[in-house]
């Protein structure tokens, strides 16, 4: 009885909050049980993950698993996401899983985070649950295809969610790596790299102390003011993984994260935000009270 009123108090106490904030947080029409997460904008598009489903609305498995691949949908006045259709990635790329994409500006790129197959698996010891990420070519009538494993993931380490500043010279993703100037502070942290061709990379860059900390750090975006935002579970948040931002400087250092102000945070997981480009308003994808599904898609907006 004393936990149903807590979490009684917890939820009324939301509710309250939000309505002295300055945004307004709304379910969008197309959440269901499933869930919806990894958001990502290029240009007036949105990429999300989702289970794939076959023909009959069945959810598509993997060795008994759902499988987790990329939608892409159309901001619509900066409220709504619609048109949400699969992204065309070829079925002969043997791609098993993926759980967040991003696209280059012209759509002619697409960076992934996925699992290695029998056909790339390395010749040394991994984990097979470690993730990577792989960079595929658009060919018109057949999808993304050819596609490579970026040559700083090493398999001793998992790498995940690919975002690009928005000029297309720096990709940043999350990572455990471990040893060196790279070294990660927690579970997982954001780093860079510079696309110094389609094929050549920089060496992977931690972001330091006033983004990472001892917790782990997933789902980084990078707006178009250059403001970095990402989730986290460190200490001291409203509860589960919370939204946070760090300006980056015109020098490329980055100033101390700060949380995000409830509604756009909740006292459970929220997972990832992107801005439109009035960065005034944008979508979010949280577990938070009152949901449809496991993840649901949220709009924000100013009151």
């Amino acid at each position: 009885m004393v936990r149903l009123i807590v979490c009684a108090f917890l939820f009324f106490s939301g509710i309250v909050l939000a309505q002295n904030e300055n945004y307004v947080v709304e379910n969008l029409s197309f959440n269901n049980e499933n869930p919806h997460f990894g958001l990502m904008r290029v240009g007036d598009a949105v990429l999300m993950t989702s289970y794939q489903l076959d023909k009959k609305g069945r959810v598509k498995r993997v060795q008994g698993q759902p499988r987790l691949t990329v939608f892409q949908g159309n901001i619509k006045n900066s409220e709504t996401i619609e048109n949400l259709s699969l992204l065309q990635i070829d079925p002969k790329a043997g791609i098993p899983q993926i759980t967040s994409a991003t696209l280059s500006q012209d759509g002619n790129l697409i960076y992934i985070t996925t699992v290695y197959t029998n056909k790339n698996k390395p010749n040394v010891r991994f984990k097979e649950t470690n993730f990577h990420l792989e960079v595929g070519e658009f060919k018109p009538g057949v999808g993304f295809t050819n596609f490579k494993v970026l040559p700083f993931c090493k398999p001793r380490f998992s790498y995940a969610h690919p975002a690009l500043s928005p000029d297309g010279k720096i990709l940043y993703f999350t990572a455990n790596i471990k040893g060196g100037k790279a070294n990660t502070k927690g579970g997982s942290d954001i780093f860079k790299v510079d696309i110094l061709d389609d094929t050549t990379f920089s060496e992977p860059e931690n972001l330091g102390a006033t983004v990472n900390s001892y917790g782990k750090e997933m789902f980084p975006f990078i707006a178009s003011d250059n403001t970095l935002y990402f989730s986290s579970n460190r200490p001291n948040g409203f509860g589960g993984y919370d939204l946070y931002k760090s300006k980056i400087n015109d020098d490329g250092t980055f100033e101390k994260a700060e949380k995000l102000e409830k509604p756009l945070n909740s006292v459970k997981d929220d997972l990832s935000l992107i801005m439109n480009a009035n960065n005034t308003s944008g979508f979010l994808s949280s577990k938070r009270l009152g949901g449809k599904g496991d993840d649901d898609i949220y709009v924000f907006k100013n009151k």
